[in-house]
């Protein structure tokens, strides 16, 4: 019987970070949305416009008989350059920060922890915020899957699916 626990977790644009962490072994669900802002129920529109203060992010459900909280922390660290401001790749504005929302306070505890390990592989500074999660506002439901659901569009042929090739290639943790 699986135990599961739930991490929200911002890497660069939610389409790629999304499909990445539903390979990722022990995920059980991974649901994309926008949090880390003030506004209510942002639209998509709305986030782009960088007022809102909200990041595109993943709300990860995972078996913690699979893997652990800092095994998937390992993972979000592999997964984006957490030395990046506001920009993964070729997306660029505060939607695309790296971000760890906790919904407990022993994972802050431990994403603060893993941030300071995490740190000593970079030159640069890592500027993952860690913060609790306040709210999250999952995108339109047609939205979700999108890679699985769309493997044609440029952006899913050019980005997401190389970064998936490379990480089954490296990380165990892919199935």
């Amino acid at each position: 019987m699986s135990e599961e626990a739930c991490i929200v977790l911002g890497g660069g644009c939610c389409w790629c970070t999304e499909a990445v962490f539903q390979q990722m072994k022990g995920a059980i669900g991974v649901e994309m949305g926008f949090a880390g802002g003030l506004t209510e129920y942002p639209t998509y529109q709305d986030v782009c416009s960088g007022t809102t203060g909200h990041a595109e992010v993943v709300k990860i459900l995972y078996d913690v008989n699979t893997i652990s909280f800092d095994q998937v922390l390992d993972f979000f660290w592999s997964i984006h350059d957490p030395t990046s401001i506001h920009r993964q790749g070729p997306d660029v504005g505060e939607q695309y920060r790296s971000l760890i929302l906790t919904v407990t306070a022993e994972q802050q505890l431990l994403a603060t922890a893993s941030k300071a390990r995490i740190q000593k592989a970079f030159q640069q500074p890592v500027v993952t915020e860690i913060k609790p999660l306040e709210a999250f506002y999952p995108i339109p439901t047609h939205r979700q899957n999108y890679y699985w659901n769309h493997p044609d569009d440029p952006y899913c042929r050019n980005v997401i699916t190389p970064k998936l090739k490379k990480l089954k290639l490296k990380y165990i943790t892919i199935h």
